[in-house]
């Protein structure tokens, strides 16, 4: 499965990234490398629970994409 995945800056530093198809599931990280490697662990953690607790595990729907704005 492959999941989209939200990164933030924070203004301490470092990055947070979240999955907005699995609800509460969110790392952070210093770099995008990190993170990546961060909410792997995390999503892995958020299914083996769900499914140890008979949730549901949503299938990924969440498309994401990047528009250019020209600056005026």
């Amino acid at each position: 499965m492959k999941y989209a995945i939200l990164l933030e800056p924070q203004p301490e530093g470092g990055l947070t990234v979240s999955v907005p198809d699995l609800p509460g599931c969110v790392s952070q990280g210093e770099t995008e490398t990190g993170c990546h490697a961060n909410i792997v662990e995390a999503i892995e953690g958020w299914i083996e629970t769900a499914q140890a607790n008979g949730w549901p595990v949503p299938q990924p729907s969440v498309k994401s994409s990047v528009v250019e704005i020209r600056a005026a």
